[in-house]
């Protein structure tokens, strides 16, 4: 006789219910999290999500999720793999999964002629003490170019410790980034650059320029506004996702992850984020055609 092994029972009532109440106690903006949970449950009662499976629940939530202000960083995600339980790891395990695969989130260093060097970051933004080896090593190996392309085209988030360690090799000096505001309008957190990187730095003088498409997000997002708002880098392609608020998660079903926001950036050079309106480019062109763009501006500028 042989075994199979099933996917574990969606108890759909539960999981909605389980949703209902961390969107209501962590969601940082209290208002919507009070009508979102409202919404949740009354969609419930309707029978709205007597889905057929976790991956078309996970749809039917997270456009119920998104109705009310928009945030991209709402959501009920599925994961094809069971995912383990603790809070944030699911997120992990599917990033973990992708840092080898991409070289440890740095696909691309190359030096192009005029000395203009390209290094794209990506798919992640990944955890600092998985990504500060490859990271060194690429942004000194990149550090002589006389002029830099940052390629954040594919980039979809990820940790903010690690774009403050990126722009720690692009700027000189203990530079503030950006500040975490909590649910209740308090300081959680303060980001800044690094007192010190390990390796070289490209520094803070050379042109430098920063490719985006509209799937750039969240801590993707951040690098490219960070550097755009202290004027240390032009923005090449198209406006991003708009997804400021950093977020935790819940594991709600072995297949299930809830992604809440829990906090609302402010840059302490505009007072605000990009939050729904993208990072705007300095130099709005086609995603495809953005890479020959700063290049032909990085050696008009050299020239």
């Amino acid at each position: 006789m042989t075994s199979t092994t099933s996917s574990p029972a969606l108890d759909t009532v539960a999981v909605v219910e389980s949703i209902a109440g961390l969107v209501g106690e962590h969601y940082v903006f209290p208002d919507a999290a009070r009508q979102l949970a409202a919404l949740l449950r009354r969609r419930g009662a309707e029978g709205a999500y007597r889905a057929g499976s976790a991956q078309e629940l996970a749809e039917a939530v997270t456009a119920d999720l998104r109705s009310v202000n928009g945030d991209l960083h709402l959501a009920l995600t599925y994961h094809a793999v069971p995912v383990p339980a603790e809070r944030g790891a699911a997120v992990l395990a599917a990033m973990r999964r992708d840092f080898d695969a991409w070289l440890g989130g740095v696909p691309r260093v190359e030096l192009l002629d005029g000395g203009v060097a390209v290094l794209e970051i990506a798919p992640k933004m990944f955890p600092l003490d998985w990504a500060a080896q490859p990271l060194a090593a690429a942004l000194s190996l990149v550090a002589p170019a006389r002029a830099l392309v940052l390629d954040l085209r594919r980039n979809t988030g990820g940790d903010p410790d690690t774009v403050a360690f990126v722009c720690g090799y692009l700027l000189d000096g203990r530079t503030h980034l950006n500040t975490l505001l909590s649910r209740q309008g308090e300081v959680a957190e303060q980001s800044w650059t690094p007192p010190f990187v390990p390796g070289a730095r490209f520094g803070a003088d050379k042109p430098l320029y920063v490719l985006t498409s509209g799937n750039t997000f969240s801590a993707g997002e951040e690098l490219a506004y960070d550097l755009q708002q202290l004027g240390r880098a032009e923005v090449v392609g198209e406006a991003t996702r708009g997804g400021a608020h950093p977020r935790d998660g819940w594991t709600v079903h072995p297949h299930l992850e809830l992604s809440v926001p829990v906090a609302r950036a402010v840059n302490p050079v505009s007072g605000t984020n990009w939050e729904g309106t993208g990072v705007l480019p300095d130099v709005p062109c086609e995603a495809d055609a953005a890479l020959d763009r700063a290049l032909s501006l990085a050696v008009a500028r050299l020239a």
